[in-house]
């Protein structure tokens, strides 16, 4: 299996936005009413916020290729960038998505692992991450890896309030 994982940049913007949409609504268009959806994608992906995003110097992005194609993503923040107050100590894994067609391959695996390493690299000494609490595949996949729910807090999916269970792994 032919893996590549590289850091985003300004550059990328264009194809971000476009992997963030099709993944985000592959994922969850089934279980949102159209609307909730596209307030969501057009709020949360728009190029002006994908761009601030992408040169605030406490968040990093990181591509994954399989076979030379963009197979998905990994967003992580330290710092005043993390979508909660878990501290100086914590790195919180905001997005991680992987499209449907490379799904099951152990991209996610490779994912988490490179979020592992940045948070060692800053010397952090725990991991976060929000997940929704219906997405039990998720939640499967983040207690193998040995992360462990730490409370919740809200999501929304346009004015759809959702809940995330906070998942956190200590190193």
């Amino acid at each position: 299996m032919t893996t590549i994982i590289r850091t985003c940049t300004e550059k990328d913007v264009i194809e971000l936005q476009d992997i963030s949409i099709s993944t985000f609504n592959d994922t969850f268009k089934d279980q949102n009413s159209p609307d909730h959806l596209h307030a969501y994608l057009e709020k949360a992906y728009n190029l002006n916020k994908l761009k601030k995003e992408l040169a605030h110097p406490s968040s990093q992005f990181f591509f994954i290729y399989f076979k030379d194609q963009l197979a998905g993503y990994l967003k992580v923040n330290t710092g005043n960038a993390q979508t909660e107050a878990m501290g100086e100590d914590s790195l919180e894994v905001e997005r991680i998505y992987i499209k449907k067609l490379y799904q099951k391959l152990g991209l996610g695996k490779k994912l988490i692992t490179k979020a592992m390493e940045v948070a060692q690299e800053f010397g952090k000494k725990k991991i976060w991450l929000g997940v929704w609490e219906e997405n039990e595949n998720a939640i499967r996949f983040y207690a193998k890896k040995g992360f462990v729910q730490n409370g919740s807090h809200s999501f929304f999916v346009g004015d759809d309030e959702q809940t995330d269970l906070i998942m956190v792994k200590f190193f």
